[in-house]
């Protein structure tokens, strides 16, 4: 065939292409026919073949749960813990947080977590959570949300305590509430949970194992900082703060606290550290009690053994710490402690790490007994004694470096001094004087001179002898200026959150429930 032939052909079949058009049209039904919702094609009348998912039921290959119940079993146990634990951690929100305000939008909002740990409303969570916040917002799992206020802040081990205000009105369901576990039974590898808000992802959940324990990484930012951290490598990222690691007991065994971050990015690097459940459920307490914590001193320092102090010891390996220097005729100096001894346990636990020793004392208050266990000349020796408050008069003496003085009276204010009358709340201001203002570091404020028995001020824990610096983040510049804004709002029976400075430089805050007014 030749090629003129295949053109001639190929165009005939062209042609009949194009004249077959028309005629199967001709075969359509009407558009009209189509309109009225005829098919213009019939439908086929075969059903499609059900198409199989998954393997064959006796598929050799596919996982035989029925042979390993114990996964089952395993798998049942983290999800009842995760489903009671994220029931009583909660989403706090702080709006009006000074640092990091933007100059055009004003004040930033931060989030962190917390713990519900009492029924009455109370929520332990991070100091640094709260910081310069002036409105707090808590957020349950079950869409529950209150407005609550700050109890009190522990700078030292960066823990606090919220209330939530309102719980209970109108027949509402009690609140879910953690229950704290023994943090000293810990053990390295166990698994745990954290539970908590990265991110503000509220109710996350994440598991790992616990890492290390006795952990101190330089995380609270405090002249005198006491670190005991739980190590974890359950995921952690911001937001988590004042959430809950948990146990397979369900218990609550830590407080998460810090992250260690990339600086650059704020990323975690796979390391959480949380305050260990014994110490936060001991500084929850005095909060709670006083507005602040009350904390026992030994009147010793320490440091860190190493192999040539346990050789020059006679010990047969490194352990304890060292004693350093003892307060004459302090605690220590009366239960037969010396500078060279080795501490080894604290009321029957291994102290191998100065951290170890000031979280063990953290742990006690004020006139609380310890029983120490020691290493000197190649014995193992028990003592015992007694702790006084960080404003014993030998102990501060000491601190500072100098002879300690005889107790004495504090030198009363001049009679001319301003006074003001006692406020509704039960509490006499006075001005301050320019001792006082040595003696407590302050520019400003209003000095607490009495507190009447059974009053607001009396029930709430507020204590004579300190000074009122802010009253609702209003800055006290004098007797009258405290007595004006108690006034004010008492007339409206309000709440009064008060910033108080104590003798020994430590900043507290004190919240005065409003007396009621007629």
């Amino acid at each position: 065939m030749t090629v003129r032939r295949i053109l001639f052909a190929l165009a005939l079949i062209a042609v009949g292409i194009l004249i077959g058009l028309p005629v199967a049209r001709m075969g359509q039904p009407a558009p009209e026919s189509v309109a009225r919702g005829q098919a213009p094609f019939a439908p086929s009348a075969v059903e499609p073949e059900p198409i199989q998912i998954g393997p064959d039921e006796d598929d050799e290959e596919a996982l035989p749960t029925e042979e390993i119940p114990e996964l089952r079993t395993l798998n049942r146990l983290f999800t009842t813990v995760a489903s009671r634990a994220t029931a009583a951690v909660v989403y706090i929100e702080v709006d009006g947080a000074e640092a990091g305000g933007d100059p055009f939008y004003g004040p930033r909002t931060t989030a962190g977590s917390g713990v519900i740990i009492s029924p009455a409303g109370y929520v332990l969570t991070n100091a640094h959570v709260l910081e310069g916040g002036r409105r707090v917002t808590v957020v349950l799992t079950d869409k529950r949300e209150y407005a609550a206020e700050v109890v009190g802040r522990d700078p030292t081990t960066d823990l606090a305590v919220l209330r939530l205000l309102e719980v209970g009105v109108g027949g509402e369901e009690p609140l879910p509430v953690a229950r704290l576990g023994d943090s000293d039974q810990l053990e390295v590898g166990e698994w745990v949970l954290a539970v908590g808000s990265p991110f503000r992802l509220t109710g996350t959940v994440t598991q790992g194992i616990v890492s290390a324990l006795g952990r101190s990484v330089g995380a609270i930012q405090n002249e005198v900082f006491i670190e005991d951290f739980i190590q974890t490598d359950a995921p952690i990222n911001q937001g988590n703060s004042g959430g809950a690691l948990v146990n397979l007991d369900g218990e609550v065994i830590g407080i998460v606290t810090a992250i260690a971050t990339d600086d650059q990015a704020g990323v975690s690097q796979g390391y959480g550290f949380a305050a260990p459940a014994n110490l936060a459920r001991r500084v929850a307490e005095d909060l709670i009690a006083f507005g602040e914590v009350r904390r026992g001193y030994v009147g010793i320092q320490v440091g860190e053994m190493t192999a040539a102090n346990a050789r020059e010891r006679g010990m047969d390996r490194i352990a304890g710490v060292l004693v350093s220097d003892v307060y004459s005729g302090g605690p220590g100096a009366r239960a037969g402690l010396e500078a060279g001894d080795v501490l080894l346990e604290v009321n029957g636990v291994a102290v191998d790490a100065t951290n170890r020793f000031q979280s063990r004392v953290a742990l006690a208050q004020p006139a609380d007994r310890l029983d120490l266990t020691i290493w000197r000349a190649g014995e193992r020796l028990r003592l015992q004694t007694s702790l006084v408050g960080y404003d014993d008069p030998g102990l501060q003496s000491w601190i500072a470096g100098g002879a300690a003085p005889p107790p004495s009276p504090r030198t009363p204010a001049p009679a001319d001094i301003p006074r003001a009358r006692a406020t509704d709340w039960g509490v006499r201001f006075r001005d301050l004087t320019p001792d006082d203002r040595r003696t407590f570091g302050v520019a400003s404020g209003a000095f607490v001179e009495a507190i009447e028995s059974g009053s607001a001020a009396d029930e709430d824990g507020l204590p004579r002898g300190t000074v009122v610096t802010e009253v609702e983040g209003t800055v006290v510049g004098s007797a009258e200026d405290a007595q004006i804004i108690l006034d004010r709002l008492a007339q409206t029976d309000s709440p009064a959150l008060l910033r108080v400075r104590r003798p020994d430089g430590i900043t507290a805050f004190y919240d005065l429930l409003s007396p009621f007014v007629e």
